[in-house]
């Protein structure tokens, strides 16, 4: 399977349901009343953590996803149906970034774990919730509110217990294939590895840990050389690092100084990881040169492992060193710094704009004025003058006056399109 570590989408939370203008029409029942039903809620869109899935891949078919919208409102007081929530599968260990402002805002590091991102739109009120005693007989209602539409970054590092560190070719898929059931791509030649494997071995207590095999890293990775600058994001989570050392290269201590300066240069926090260090492919040594190793490393204050992930030698101690640490060592707690998401939950359209569109036509734009023109039917005097109302408070009358309307102008919102006068209703 491929894997996809990095991934945008675009996600869109459903709108409300309209209210409706509508009567209660019974035999023997005179001038029943308001029956208008509210809008239902729209759809709003959530992403959850599941802790079977291990890539991003799945995103790259499909980007792009839309909550339903909510029911229009119907006659006899009935409320239109509500839409269901979308959730949005994603791996254990994503973090989630807007991408409009570059915040952080989500870090899922627990199965199941959710966080809504997009608020589906409030269902708008039926003419039943604007009767009053001055008022028996509202001949209006409200709209749904909009959703909200955004786009998101997913980032993933993997949740492992164990990373494992190295030079390409120095054994480490092999290592992961001969402690668990991962079958990575095992050659003879460096690279071979060029996406994140993941493998989980049995403890002696039956349950199980993670370890996590990265694309090997050579001199210059932090800046950028090779594969594993791409990577190392992936062990930043782990309990500790298994450092897999080839002991057939001509200098297997530099070769550990150069990975170790390179995690130092990547991210102080990783330098300061404990290191389990084993040396691979002892079937292919003398006997004196292990001797002449554990001497080299002696002297660093390092006890390595010495093992042959082909053969097996010695893998069961180190297995056992393993599951002993995993039990010790406390994951590292996340230092992902969440930004508070309010475009999750904002709904507001409230903006608008107007132009002078000819020498006597002006036209007026923007999200909530443009849902009240849609429910307002222009052959109801009362509606007009409640839409007249709202665009006074809006603040849109005192612009339109500013950029030059004069009496008999037109003025068109929407689908309505009514003629301004400053002295009376709308015409």
């Amino acid at each position: 399977m491929q894997f996809i570590d990095k991934a945008k989408i675009k996600i869109s939370s459903g709108k409300g349901g309209n209210g409706v203008v509508a009567w209660r029409r019974e035999k023997f029942v005179d001038k029943g009343g308001p029956a208008g039903g509210d809008g239902g809620k729209g759809g709003s869109v959530y992403l959850i953590a599941d802790e079977g899935l291990s890539t991003l891949l799945d995103f790259t078919y499909r980007s792009i996803f839309k909550a339903d919208n909510g029911e229009n409102g119907f006659k006899k007081s009935m409320h239109g149906k509500s839409a269901k929530d979308l959730y949005i599968k994603v791996p254990a260990g994503t973090i989630v970034k807007d991408l409009k402002t570059g915040n952080i805002i989500a870090d899922l590091t627990k199965h199941e774990q959710t966080v809504l991102v997009a608020k589906g739109g409030r269902g708008g009120r039926g003419n039943t919730h604007f009767c009053t005693p001055q008022n028996r007989a509202p001949q209006y209602c409200e709209p749904g509110e909009p959703g909200i539409e955004r786009e998101l970054q997913l980032e993933l590092k993997l949740l492992a217990d164990v990373g494992l560190l190295g030079f390409p070719n120095a054994g480490k898929s092999t290592f992961i294939s001969r402690v668990s059931a991962a079958k990575p791509k095992i050659a003879d030649y460096p690279f071979t590895t060029i996406v994140p494997n993941l493998g989980v071995v049995r403890k002696s207590t039956g349950d199980g840990y993670v370890i996590a095999d990265i694309p090997g890293l050579i001199e210059g990775a932090s800046e950028g050389v090779g594969l594993g600058h791409d990577f190392l994001r992936h062990v930043e989570r782990c309990r500790f690092l298994l450092h897999i050392i080839d002991g057939t290269e001509e200098n297997p201590i530099k070769n550990y100084q150069i990975i170790n300066a390179e995690l130092a240069k990547y991210s102080e926090k990783l330098s300061h990881l404990y290191q389990i260090v084993a040396i691979n492919k002892i079937d292919a040594i003398e006997p004196e040169k292990i001797d002449e190793l554990k001497q080299e490393f002696d002297k660093l204050g390092i006890k390595p492992y010495f093992i042959s992930a082909v053969t097996g030698e010695n893998i069961e101690s180190l297995k056992h060193e393993l599951e002993n640490k995993v039990n010790t060592i406390e994951k590292p707690v996340s230092e992902v710094n969440i930004e508070e998401d309010l475009a999750a939950t904002d709904n507001n359209d409230g903006y608008w704009d107007v132009q002078k569109i000819s020498k006597d036509t002006f036209m007026v734009t923007g999200g909530r004025i443009i849902r009240i023109s849609q429910v307002t039917d222009p052959r109801s005097t009362e509606q007009i003058i409640r839409f007249q109302n709202i665009m006074i408070s809006m603040g849109i009358m005192d612009e339109l006056k500013h950029i030059g309307i004069q009496n008999g102008d037109t003025i068109i919102v929407g689908k309505l399109e009514l003629e301004y006068w400053d002295d009376e209703v709308y015409k």
